[in-house]
């Protein structure tokens, strides 16, 4: 009888060989695990000390931790901040909102901004330009309603079933409270998403426009202001240009809203986070 070939060698086993040692082994069977979160916390925090994970991976896995405690009302854009559209706007005024805030989706009311009827995506507003006899009530999405009590885990678990990115977030009394996508929950597990609408540090906060005007980001230097600009503003206890100007208007600016000073006029084109991100800058017109 001829020979059995070989079999091709024992499968290696599933379990990877363990390579703690005695004492490290002993101490996770007399302590086996973390008991709260924030000592899980300190365990990727040890973790990230002995080379087992990286800190972008000790980040993300932290966020993820966190945010099983957040709710919607932590982490939305509060009302006053919020962009939305007015149904009865004619729609180069629609338009010229959409372009300036450079959102992908936005909330539309009818009458009282309590209102919101539904969400209108920019690019259905391309529609109107090929076919103008659309109503824009026709390119409406459904608006989501959410507690602000909404747990992010649960939100995040709808965002993605439903494919709807927009929540609007209401009060205990069941007046809108603000807005939260699904960027937002997103931003507290891996940190800021930049998108097409933001620029790299140091890359792009100063750049000029074809109208002859400037796109200044708010978290420019104010030295880096003076320098391109030929101005001197003050930079005693302030840093950044956002910072300045939101100390001399006396409250955090809103998009649309206009500063002058050095001669410069500063337009608030973008807000995010109760924060200036963009600035169009002009000089101040010479009066004739």
């Amino acid at each position: 009888m001829a020979d059995t070939p070989p079999s091709p060698g024992p499968q290696r086993s599933l379990r990877q060989e363990d390579k703690r040692g005695f004492l490290q082994r002993l101490a996770e069977f007399i302590h086996p695990g973390p008991d709260s979160k924030d000592e899980l916390i300190e365990t990727l925090a040890d973790a990230e000390d002995n080379d087992i994970i990286n800190a972008e991976s000790r980040i993300m896995l932290e966020g993820v931790i966190r945010i099983a405690d957040m709710t919607a009302g932590d982490v939305m854009v509060a009302a006053p901040r919020m962009d939305v559209l007015n149904i009865e706007a004619p729609y180069e005024e629609l338009l010229h909102l959409v372009i300036d805030t450079a959102h992908s989706r936005f909330p539309v009311y009818e009458g009282e901004t309590e209102n919101i009827i539904g969400i209108l995506l920019a690019k259905d507003l391309l529609k109107l330009q090929r076919a103008p006899e659309l109503n824009i009530r026709a390119l409406l999405r459904p608006a989501t309603f959410v507690p602000e009590s909404k747990g992010l885990n649960d939100l995040l678990r709808e965002f993605r079933g439903n494919r709807n990115h927009l929540a609007i977030v209401i009060d205990e009394f069941g007046r809108v409270a603000g807005l939260i996508t699904i960027e937002d929950v997103l931003e507290e597990i891996v940190g800021e998403i930049e998108d097409e609408f933001d620029e790299a540090e140091d890359e792009g906060d100063i750049f000029s426009l074809a109208d002859s005007t400037w796109r200044v980001g708010g978290d420019t230097a104010i030295e880096r202001i003076n320098e391109s600009f030929g101005v001197k503003l003050p930079a005693d206890g302030f840093e950044t240009i956002g910072g300045l100007i939101a100390h001399t208007m006396g409250h955090v600016p809103k998009r649309g809203e206009i500063h002058e000073i050095e001669g410069l006029r500063f337009i608030v084109l973008h807000t995010k986070g109760g924060a200036v991100k963009w600035f169009k800058v002009m000089p101040v017109p010479s009066s004739t």
